[in-house]
């Protein structure tokens, strides 16, 4: 494929997206029509059906390219409550949410999808929990609930920020998320140098 055709579909599908976006801060997915999001991104219909075949394959493929994107960030930095890496991993997500902000906005807010919320969660529970847990093998009940408690903490603040417009900048969001989240798995559990 050339450049200028490679440019050109990344480009109606931003477009596409966008336009997705807009609609869901009104409405559910399943409420937006094929007509109403060709007509808001401003192409034709033949183009929408060109690379997607509905409403429901353009949420899924905005999804999977979003999840994708996070779970390369958790592979790339194995995270653990008490080490730098988390402020790296932190730091890449927020990047992630930045770039994709108006996506991201409406996935996770009042007309978004829980089930797409669902299931980036799912996958940070698999790759934290477990090294949580080797570090304080006598403490599970502890770390369940605090990584509950964190992690019900996170959304709220990557809700909130998202709706604000994305006012900070995302270093320095994740920044203060990594310190209220090492601030609370230290008081809840102690640091594992400690005991």
């Amino acid at each position: 494929m050339d450049e200028t055709k490679d440019r050109r579909i990344r480009r109606t599908r931003r477009q596409i997206r966008r336009a997705l976006a807009q609609l869901m801060q009104q409405k559910s997915a399943s409420e937006v029509t094929v007509k109403e999001l060709v007509d808001l991104a401003d192409i034709n219909r033949s183009t929408f059906y060109l690379h997607y075949s509905d409403i429901f394959d353009l949420l899924g493929a905005v999804e999977e390219e979003l999840f994708r994107e996070i779970r390369a960030a958790v592979d790339a930095h194995p995270v653990s409550a008490f080490e730098q890496e988390g402020l790296a991993f932190i730091e890449e997500v927020f990047s992630i949410l930045y770039e994709n902000r108006e996506i991201c906005a409406a996935l996770v807010g009042p007309h978004g999808d829980m089930a797409f919320l669902h299931r980036i969660e799912r996958m940070m529970a698999e790759n934290v929990l477990p090294r949580l847990q080797e570090n304080f093998p006598d403490r599970r009940s502890s770390i369940d609930y605090g990584y509950a408690f964190c992690t019900t903490g996170a959304v709220g603040l990557i809700k909130h920020w998202l709706a604000a417009g994305c006012a900070e900048p995302p270093q320095e969001m994740a920044q203060q998320t990594y310190r209220m989240i090492h601030n609370m798995m230290t008081l809840g559990l102690g640091h594992p140098d400690r005991g």
